[in-house]
């Protein structure tokens, strides 16, 4: 492998961060399947490579929004295993108080802001976080995620109107995994380079390999300069691909098992790990250490899971009406 212009440090973040989330959701597939988690559940792995290029081209500060493939992209925001499992678990010291589960991640604290359930709502919603930052003139930037499905929703084309009409400080990112639910791409739209739609609204847009760290981390890098800058939104198509079903009920018979084995040649957590060992020269013994590290913040992910208590009943109607200071009938 030729010279690089990250840092061994930027490549030790990523394979870390990578690596976590690619072993929690491992995890959380094998007790999706022993019953211990229900429900609706999206896994992000073979995608991983979008959340760690991400978090090296952006702030804390800058809101991230997305939709029910939300695990990685929460983890990768700071939210720690314990409450992202617990939640999975619907426990009370779950990151949603175990009333959200899978698609429902949440944090103020860490600028994670869903976890939606409904295809493409997300899509508006990122665009009014932007807004909500351009109001309190702040140069924070929200990157608003999105699948190659959710691309064919009307919301898409009436945010795209009014974020570049308005120069909002957004980055539309479409994680195109190639099938959506389970139909391809080319079979859902004449328009098969997602990124060509925000040639309509005059938007800057990019298609990036999403499987790539450094690729992603330049092409967001790009992007939010531009709206810290006060240049509106970029769209930004990430080629990515997830090696497991559209959700854990899904047979995957839409593809071939050599199709999944050719992406998993390209995978960003192996490819990275042979940059830091033969790049960077890394001791195989200081891989080993990350390794273990991981393996025993999911274990104990999941212990803290297990003994957490259950939402007690009063807890039942909290959180879904705000009470209203005054009433709205007058007798």
């Amino acid at each position: 492998m030729g010279p690089t212009k990250f840092t061994k440090e930027t490549y030790l973040y990523w394979y870390e961060l990578m690596l976590l989330l690619r072993k929690f959701e491992e995890k959380t597939g094998q007790l999706y399947g022993m019953q211990k988690i229900r429900g609706f559940c999206h896994l992000y792995i073979g995608q991983e490579a979008l959340a760690a290029g991400c978090m090296t081209a952006t702030r804390q500060e800058d809101p991230f929004i997305t939709a029910y493939r939300d695990h990685g992209l929460a983890l990768a925001k700071g939210m720690t295993a314990n409450e992202c499992m617990a939640e999975l678990y619907g426990k009370a010291t779950g990151c949603s108080k175990g009333k959200g589960g899978s698609m429902h991640f949440f944090s103020v604290e860490k600028y994670f802001f869903g976890g939606h359930g409904i295809v493409g709502a997300q899509i508006g919603t990122g665009a009014g976080l932007a807004f909500a930052e351009q109001y309190k003139g702040t140069d924070n930037v929200c990157l608003t995620f999105f699948g190659d499905g959710a691309a064919r929703q009307g919301m898409l084309h009436e945010t795209f109107n009014l974020a570049m009409l308005w120069k909002l400080p957004v980055i539309f990112i479409c994680e195109n995994n190639n099938y959506a639910m389970g139909t391809s791409v080319e079979r859902t739209s004449n328009v098969v380079d997602i990124y060509k739609l925000a040639d309509a609204y005059e938007m800057p847009a990019d298609m990036v390999d999403g499987m790539s760290p450094e690729a992603v981390h330049d092409a967001v890098a790009r992007a939010v300069k531009r709206a810290r800058e006060g240049d509106g939104p970029t769209l930004l198509e990430m080629k990515t691909y997830r090696y497991k079903g559209h959700s854990m009920s899904d047979p995957q018979k839409y593809r071939s098992k050599d199709e999944v084995e050719e992406y998993k040649d390209r995978d960003p957590i192996e490819v990275t790990k042979e940059k830091l060992l033969n790049t960077f020269s890394v001791p195989e013994s200081e891989i080993e250490a990350i390794n273990d590290r991981i393996r025993l913040l999911v274990e104990e992910c999941v212990k803290f899971a297990e003994e957490s208590p259950w939402p007690s009943d009063d807890e039942l109607l909290k959180d879904v009406y705000k009470q209203a200071d005054y009433p709205f009938i007058v007798d």
